[in-house]
């Protein structure tokens, strides 16, 4: 009899299961694919840690989560600096002077605002006193023409698989505008790759657990069940309850990635192609997250991947929760039925059908951990 049955050896999972083990309890991790990690889970590919689920970056203001995930590996000072590609031209992101002077050959930030001004009270004016009813004008309205059709528009219709005038505005309820020659994405004051990939600290969590991998949930749900006292569910709440009130609604994402023999591709980790007739919405070069920091190549190959989002159907892998209107108010349903259950704990993006960067999730589960074992 096991006191807790861990489904997913994600990060919610792995860091549960180890707070639990301290702790005294017996406790299983089961997941069903062939490896631990969930979707943080890097493989070594000829020296390069390659991110095999899409690029993961580690960055948080939170101390407590920061000073928790160093137990387990050394991170560098990566600093995430992406490049966005729109046809043959190259943008700096997040929107910042580099940005505006690359868009619109201004040089000084009185030029820039000035520019943002005249293009966002085009926006505002075409609205005529009422709020945004959409993504498109919420965008507009925020940073104007320019910027949004070249490096929103196309990049977010590719990711969400809508049109941005059937998006809800409240997507993008801000848009990041620095005044600054400064192409930091994140504001966090922690940021960092683990040197050696992320696989490691899930390894290292994981540590004197047992662990099952290949093992479907559903398919012995019974048997697993009654072996265990308490339940963590990691995966889709909707599936853990037969879609009783239906789907809730995911994206997913198709990788292609290619092992090339040279030492750089794209000269950076991430570059956004954001034009809609480009089918990936970016290229990642794995190489550039642990050597390029160092400002060397390291290694005489490169691998790189595309990243295709995709529409999800039942049986494909969710990535990204739905989270307009229409799935949160079908997930509230599925949440009331969870309120009830005093032997399941449901947590991570799928079990709380919430976006969540890998710090949010690992905040997440420490304060599961507090209410669970106080």
């Amino acid at each position: 009899m096991f006191d807790y049955l861990v489904v997913g050896a994600g990060l919610f999972g792995a860091v549960f299961a180890h707070e639990a083990h301290k702790r005294g309890k017996r406790v299983l991790v089961i997941d069903r694919r062939s490896h631990i990690a969930g979707n943080v889970y890097t493989e070594n590919v000829g020296g390069i840690n390659v991110h095999k689920f899409g690029a993961h970056i580690f960055h948080t203001s939170n101390k407590e989560v920061w000073d928790y995930i160093q137990q387990f590996a050394e991170f560098n000072r990566y600093t995430n600096s992406p490049v966005a590609r729109y046809k043959d031209e190259l943008y700096n992101l997040p929107f910042n002077m580099n940005t505006f002077s690359q868009m619109w050959g201004v040089k000084t930030p009185a030029e820039a605002q000035k520019k943002l001004d005249e293009q966002k009270a085009e926006a505002v004016a075409a609205l005529n006193g009422r709020e945004p009813a959409n993504l498109e004008e919420q965008a507009l309205s925020l940073v104007g023409r320019d910027i949004y059709e070249k490096l929103i528009k196309g990049y977010t219709e590719k990711q969400w698989g809508r049109k941005c005038t059937e998006l809800p505005a409240f997507i993008i309820k801000r848009l990041p505008v620095r005044l600054v020659y400064d192409n930091n994405y994140f504001n966090d004051k922690y940021q960092g790759i683990p040197v050696g990939g992320y696989t490691q600290i899930v390894e290292k969590m994981l540590d004197d657990v047992e662990v099952r991998l290949g093992v479907d949930f559903f398919k012995e749900r019974g048997a697993l069940t009654a072996n265990a006292k308490k339940i963590v569910f990691t995966g889709m709440i909707d599936e853990y309850y037969d879609y009783r009130f239906g789907e809730l609604e995911y994206r997913s994402l198709r990788f292609e990635t290619e092992d090339l023999p040279q030492e750089n591709f794209q000269g950076n980790a991430v570059v956004n192609y954001t034009e809609a007739q480009v089918p990936y919405t970016r290229i990642i070069e794995h190489k550039h997250f642990e050597f390029g920091c160092q400002g060397g190549n390291a290694t005489e190959h490169t691998v790189i991947t595309r990243e295709y989002p995709a529409t999800w159907r039942r049986g494909d892998e969710p990535y990204y929760p739905m989270n307009d209107e229409k799935n949160n108010a079908l997930y509230a349903k599925y949440r009331a039925m969870a309120d009830t259950e005093a032997n399941v704990i449901f947590g991570g993006r799928l079990g709380m059908y919430k976006y969540f960067d890998m710090h949010h999730v690992i905040a997440e589960a420490l304060a599961c951990v507090g209410k669970e074992f106080g």
